[in-house]
Parts: C-alpha cells; sequence; structure tokens
C-alpha cells in the first residue's frame, strides 16, 4: 500500500496572478467602453453637422431663390393650352378667337387679378389656369353639378345660384329695371342688400366685396322660354364693375354667345353700347369704368336702344 502521502501536491495561488487576471480584464473593458463612447459622440456630431447643414443650405436657397406664386405662365404654356382647349371635340367649346381674347386680358390684368365667372363650362379649368396667380370664382345654376365639379377638382371655387327669371320674361324684366333705377336696380349698389329682380343677392357676401378686374358671362342656360336666360348675370355684372371701391377703375366684361337675342339686348342695355370695344358673332367685350353712388343712368346715351348684333370693330 503506498503512503497516499508522498503523491500529494499542494498548488498554491499567488495572489498577484488572480490581480493580474482581473487587472487585464478591467482595462480591455474600459479600452472597449472608451472607444463606443468616441464612436457615439463622433457618430452624433456628424449627424448633427450635416442636419446643419442640410439646414443651412434650405434656409440659404430659400433666401436666393424664394417660390414667387406671381410668376406668369410662359407664352409657350398658355398657347399650348389654348390650342389643345379649341380644338377639343366637345361642342359648345369656344374657337381659338374668343379663346385667346380672353386670354390676352388676363395676361395684361394687374396680378393678383380677380375673374368671376357666371357658368361651369368646357373651359372652366383652362380660366383657372390662364389666372394661375388670382382669384377665379365660378357662379354655377346647377347646385349638383358644382358640388361634384368643386369635388372632382378642389382647387375649383364655385358657387350654386339659384336664377328666379325666365327668358320669356326679359321684356318685363327690362322694362322693371328701368323703372327702379333710382331705386332697387341703381346702376351703383351692393346687390348684398336690393331686391332688384335682375340682380342675384344670394351670392356668398365677399363676392359682393371683391373689386372684379374680368368678368365673364357663359351662364346660365337660355335655349328654351322657360329657361332662366342670361338677364340676370349681364345685369348683376354690370352693377359689380361700375361698384368697384378699389383697384383698377376699368373691368373688362365678356359676354359669350353674343349672338343670341337675350345677350345682344341685355348686353346693350346694362353694359352699353358705348362701352363695346370689340365683337364677334359668339363673343362681346365691353370695358365698364366705375361711376359715382349718385349715378341714375346705365348708359350715357338714354335713347340707347335694344338692336341686333353688333359689328365687329
Amino acid at each position: 500500500m503506498k503512503n497516499s502521502n508522498s503523491n500529494t501536491k499542494l498548488i498554491f495561488l499567488h495572489p498577484y496572478i488572480q490581480k493580474q487576471g482581473s487587472s487585464n480584464r478591467l482595462w480591455l473593458l474600459a479600452f472597449i467602453s472608451f472607444f463606443t463612447l468616441a464612436f457615439l459622440a463622433t457618430l452624433i456630431y456628424t449627424r448633427d453637422s450635416n442636419s446643419n447643414s442640410t439646414s443651412a443650405t434650405t434656409s440659404n436657397t430659400m433666401h436666393t431663390t424664394p417660390l414667387s406664386t406671381n410668376t406668369p405662365l410662359p407664352s409657350a404654356v398658355i398657347n399650348t393650352l389654348l390650342h389643345y382647349a379649341s380644338k377639343s371635340n366637345d361642342t359648345y367649346h369656344m374657337p381659338h378667337s374668343d379663346l385667346k381674347t380672353i386670354s390676352d386680358v388676363l395676361r395684361k390684368c394687374s396680378s393678383p387679378c380677380n375673374f368671376l365667372v357666371f357658368g361651369l363650362t368646357h373651359e372652366t379649368l383652362l380660366w383657372k389656369a390662364l389666372n394661375n396667380n388670382g382669384k377665379t370664382v365660378f357662379i354655377e345654376e346647377n347646385r349638383y353639378y358644382a358640388a361634384y365639379f368643386e369635388e372632382k377638382h378642389p382647387e375649383i371655387d364655385v358657387y350654386d345660384v339659384q336664377y328666379t327669371t325666365k327668358r320669356s320674361e326679359m321684356k318685363e324684366l327690362i322694362d322693371s329695371a328701368k323703372e327702379q333705377v333710382n331705386n332697387e336696380c341703381r346702376p351703383v349698389q351692393n346687390l348684398l342688400f336690393s331686391e332688384c329682380k335682375l340682380g342675384l343677392n344670394d351670392l356668398p357676401n365677399h363676392v359682393y366685396e371683391v373689386d372684379w378686374d374680368v368678368i365673364l358671362v357663359d351662364g346660365p342656360r337660355g335655349d328654351w322660354p322657360e329657361a332662366p336666360g342670361r338677364m340676370s348675370a349681364i345685369f348683376t355684372a354690370s352693377v359689380l364693375a361700375r361698384s368697384k371701391k378699389g383697384g383698377s377703375p376699368k373691368t373688362h366684361v365678356f359676354v359669350h354667345d353674343f349672338s343670341g337675342k337675350v345677350e345682344n339686348v341685355c348686353g346693350n342695355e346694362f353694359l352699353c353700347r358705348e362701352n363695346l370695344v370689340a365683337a364677334t358673332h359668339s363673343l362681346g367685350h365691353y370695358v365698364l369704368e366705375k361711376m359715382d353712388e349718385s349715378s341714375v343712368k346705365y348708359c350715357k346715351n338714354s335713347n340707347n336702344h335694344p338692336s341686333g348684333s353688333a359689328s365687329s370693330s
């Protein structure tokens, strides 16, 4: 039997060895922590620098090249829009000559230009585009079509109005307006408070407060005796033009389908032949000046009776 004590070996772990291993691990941990913090600091600094640089660049760009809402459409764009609008297959589209006449006036209009249009037509989007720097408002007789159009084209500002006139009553309505020229049917007034049979008094309040530079009468319908006709639209346009408080003293009023009896007769009665600067078979162009509040005549020539279609000038 061997002595177990003779094979027994005692191993002593020196304290220095334990401390040395622990110290190495601490140094390694400290080294990793240092570089981790350095990396995070560098990442944050770089991101902030890039963000500030981008902000500064954007700010400088905004100061050096501001976005302008008053930049007119290039001539090439306008000509292209007119070309395709006039080539439409729509039966009731305007000819190129009429489109260009109205477009030329809008281009010369001081910016921003205030443009009022009676009727939603094939050219509605064109008018909005051509007057892209200004205020364009449309007045439509059909409330359902107005709602549909505005939903489909949210950028279009359209209001519906209820016409109470009939095309067959044109003569009586004109006679009534003449009789009331000193009162309800004055040529200078705020139609919002008027009871004139030919005046539209149920438009939004702000429509009466705008100084309109250009007005186009291309509605409502007037193809049969019971249709509303354009008597009220023409009369209202004449009063709005003469009742301006500011802006340009002149207002361009266009009447489409000028060869029609209602358009021609009411144009001569309320817009006046002396204000007719040009006319074709389909478009009458009047230029009206604002009047004094005490005015009681629509036309300078009180003997200016309705006649046939105006000749081109």
